[in-house]
């Protein structure tokens, strides 16, 4: 799976990008935060406020229950403001 990261998430993560094999037990972009901070103490800065972080599946936004079937890229970001 395809995983982008924007603003701040990237600048904490290191990266913009990159491809995973995700574990089949993580079902929704909850369960694949909880994952992705298991990766080191990099992407657990990053996903330290998850409820702040906004994600889109596909480029569609979605919220933390959503399940990821068929999802070929996920993009977690920070709320964006206007002005």
């Amino acid at each position: 799976m395809k995983i982008l990261y924007f603003a701040w998430v990237r600048e904490k993560i290191g990266k913009s990008q990159e491809e995973l094999e995700i574990p089949d037990a993580v079902k929704t972009v909850a369960d694949l935060i909880l994952w992705l901070e298991t990766k080191g103490p990099e992407y657990e800065a990053a996903f330290a406020n998850k409820e702040t972080i906004n994600s889109a599946i596909n480029q569609s936004h979605v919220d933390h229950s959503t399940q990821l079937n068929n999802a070929n890229e996920i993009a977690f970001f920070p709320p964006v403001t206007g002005g």
